[in-house]
């Protein structure tokens, strides 16, 4: 445990393993704890806190930099041991056979007093890491805390429940009754909320985490969790307007792809953690990762009404807004425009007044008058794309393969409608001109800006705020775009890099 180059470490073993708990790799917790002030470790009275601990990986790295770090001001390694576990360290495991996992990965024994325990000052089984059996606050069929389904979570005593002990409670600081210098961890992700009819519906529950360390004031947090939050969503509205306007936010780490950090974890729109200090007043240092490769720039995270990720896609946003054009997320329609739900089918056979119904099942149709949501775009020529982004948001796609964003968009004729798989993104009069439209959402440009907007494999009608809506009497090509908006050539490799051809 006391030595820090060794392999090989079966924690990262453990970390590629799929789990909605996702397990941090040695390497990555090394990577947070990096951007810590690093004085932090050679201080005896800092106190640090695990409210997520899983592997106890954090806990034990830790230890390893303290153990280094105190050398001089306790030079008895067992004293500096001892102090360290009993008066630094502490966490709060997600689940009984966590805790025990935690406990062996820090003290080299699943018993804090165990005879095999580095620490020789703990007197109880648990020591500094905590696991207190709870049950969800049922209201309404849902936990009032972290909004978890009481029909999925209900459970006998045989059975973990999930209710996490950091955030199921209005007063965290009574936990240890203390106060703590810096909160790391990796929070879980989600739960289920029991919606969508079959059980399967998530809801995110990692930001109550952050928001209750921030609770607790400590000087320095730092978690790693989804990106999704950038662009709000399901639960995450009101986190995502408080952490951009949080100007304690020193840095904030980026990765596209959630295998660059969890290799054995697929996470649509990928992960990030951030240093939130509590004396930062100013501006943000965002770091875009590709490949253990990082480009950094200096910015204010709310200088959008959206988190816009790419540090190089900035000039190009900012020249798309200078120009004097209309934007699609005035002409795309909201979500199920014609108000049929993706389930429905409609009749086999055309009949007197019906209205053909496109779904992911096939062709039906439906009764005029059973249309009561925009009537005016039934005989209209109409432009859609799937809802989400292909290939389950991309998670496998790297930047050098290139970016396709969005399904190939498709022109649905007069007389006929489609469910909410789709969405419609602008209608005509004009035959010619929804082609050229459609041909339009085929080019690079228009998928990079709306690239820019998602954290997700979901795509909202806000999602289109950068993308131009243009005159469709005549067709656009990638290289008149480029021309229109003034883009140079560094600015044209980038999209034309990111973006790959729908021919491919």
């Amino acid at each position: 445990m006391l030595n820090i180059n060794y392999n090989p470490d079966v924690l990262s073993c453990l970390a590629n393993l799929s789990n909605d708990e996702v397990l941090t790799p040695p390497k990555l917790v090394n990577e947070i704890l990096d951007i810590l002030p690093q004085e932090l470790f050679q201080n005896k009275e800092i106190t640090f806190l695990d409210p997520v601990t899983k592997s106890g990986v954090f806990l034990r790295e830790i230890a390893k930099r303290l153990n280094e770090g105190l050398k001089e001001e306790i030079p008895d390694q067992q004293e500096r041991i001892n102090h360290i576990f009993s008066k630094q360290l502490y966490g709060i495991a997600i689940t009984e056979l966590t805790s025990l996992l935690a406990r062996r990965s820090a003290y080299c024994s699943k018993y804090a007093n165990g005879e095999y325990s580095v620490c020789t000052d703990f007197d109880n089984e648990q020591g500094n890491i905590k696991y207190d059996r709870l049950q969800h606050t049922w209201q309404n069929g849902k936990c009032q805390y972290c909004g978890a389904s009481e029909e999925v979570y209900s459970r006998t005593e045989d059975l973990e429940t999930y209710a996490y002990q950091f955030i199921h409670t209005d007063k965290p600081q009574n936990i240890f009754n203390m106060k703590f210098d810096v909160i790391i961890g990796n929070p879980p992700y989600q739960l289920s909320d029991g919606g969508s009819g079959t059980g399967i519906s998530a809801k995110p529950i990692y930001h109550h985490f952050v928001e209750q360390a921030i609770k607790l004031n400590p000087n320095y947090l730092t978690m790693i969790i989804p990106s999704r939050w950038f662009a709000g969503g399901k639960g995450l509205n009101e986190f995502r307007e408080t952490m951009l306007k949080d100007k304690r936010i020193e840095k904030l780490v980026d990765f596209m792809s959630s295998k660059d950090c969890f290799p054995g974890v697929n996470i649509a729109g990928g992960v990030n953690y951030f240093l939130w200090n509590k004396s930062h007043e100013g501006m943000c240092e965002i770091v875009n990762m590709n490949n253990d490769i990082g480009y950094s720039s200096k910015r204010s995270l709310d200088e959008f009404d959206i988190f816009i990720r790419d540090n190089k896609a900035i000039g190009i946003i900012k020249k798309i807004l200078s120009k004097d054009v209309e934007f699609m997320v005035d002409k795309v329609l909201s979500r199920n425009p014609f108000g049929f739900s993706s389930k429905e089918r409609g009749l086999k056979k055309i009949f007197y007044d019906s209205v053909k119904l496109i779904s992911s099942g096939g062709v039906g149709y439906v009764p005029r008058k059973m249309i009561n949501n925009n009537e005016d775009q039934i005989d209209r020529f109409k432009v859609t794309i799937g809802k989400v982004v292909p290939s389950n948001g991309e998670v496998d796609v790297t930047p050098e393969q290139g970016y396709k964003v969005i399904t190939l968009p498709k022109i649905i004729g007069k007389n006929t409608i489609h469910t909410e798989s789709y969405m419609l993104l602008s209608s005509f009069n004009n035959l010619n001109e929804a082609e050229n439209f459609k041909e339009y959402m085929k080019l690079k440009l228009p998928r990079f800006l709306l690239k820019q907007t998602l954290s997700s494999m979901n795509i909202s009608r806000g999602s289109f705020m950068f993308v131009p809506f243009l005159d469709y009497t005549k067709p656009w090509t990638n290289k008149d775009l480029y021309e229109y908006f003034n883009l140079n050539d560094e600015e044209i490799n980038l999209v034309n890099y990111l973006m790959r051809d729908f021919d491919e």
